[in-house]
């Protein structure tokens, strides 16, 4: 499919495209969030992007480098914890990190008509909704209201995290960010065909609340394996 994001003709995006340029690859967009996540645990962020020049650069149009598929929870801006500015990220946030047909109908849109290289699930230690989940299973009821599809989309990780043995809630989110990121890849045959011709990537990385740092947990293909992110079990359709 056709990417076709437009920087327009507005000053300064011919900076902005070439800066889109240069994050066009998997491994660079990766790397620069992995930069900018160092310099905000450091203390030492800087703010890029955010400037009234740039903000007049991309009103045209936008080359997100990065689709972040985040949980909801407010202590886990994106933005804020990548060290990063506007027309950078393309963030789609459910409690969670959730998957269904408009978050992924929203990953596609970034990936294909905006050419975006690298999808990052985004999940935390300490996750509300796994918490919700195992709740919900050790007392046999379910959450009233919309709540539940939350929880159901939960309890296939739980079911994984019982059948290997894993009873801590902090492995039981790095085990449901794995499963998010093979949903993505199970659930989108659009998002598969992206990474099977190596134009996009799939990491999932969990974000300590207080320390601020993201720690890697799966990512799809292989060749991350390099940048110190171990490979997931996922696999898209066709290497």
């Amino acid at each position: 499919m056709s990417h076709t994001g437009s920087a327009g003709g507005q000053p300064g995006s011919q900076r902005t495209t070439d800066q889109a340029s240069a994050l066009s690859k998997p491994a660079r967009a990766y790397a620069e969030l992995v930069a900018g996540n160092q310099r905000f645990v450091g203390g030492a962020p800087r703010h890029p992007n955010q400037d009234a020049g740039h903000r007049a650069a991309v009103a045209d149009g936008q080359h997100p480098f990065a689709v972040i598929v985040g949980c909801s929870d407010s202590r886990l801006a994106a933005e804020i914890i990548f060290d990063r500015g506007l027309g950078d990220l393309f963030v789609v946030r459910t409690a969670g990190h959730t998957a269904g047909p408009e978050v992924l109908g929203s990953v596609e849109y970034a990936v294909t008509v905006l050419g975006t290289p690298l999808v990052v699930v985004l999940g935390h230690d300490s996750c509300g909704a796994v918490q919700a989940a195992r709740e919900s299973t050790a007392t046999g009821t379910a959450p009233s209201g919309h709540l539940r599809a939350v929880v159901d989309a939960v309890l296939p990780s739980l079911r994984r995290a019982e059948a290997e043995g894993v009873d801590d809630i902090d492995g039981i989110v790095d085990i449901h960010i794995a499963h998010t990121v093979e949903t993505l890849l199970g659930q989108s045959p659009v998002l598969a065909d992206e990474v099977a011709q190596g134009r996009c990537a799939v990491v999932g990385v969990s974000y300590r609340l207080a320390a601020g740092v993201v720690r890697p947990v799966a990512a799809v293909p292989a060749d991350f394996a390099p940048l110190g992110v171990p490979t997931g079990s996922a696999e898209p359709a066709a290497a």
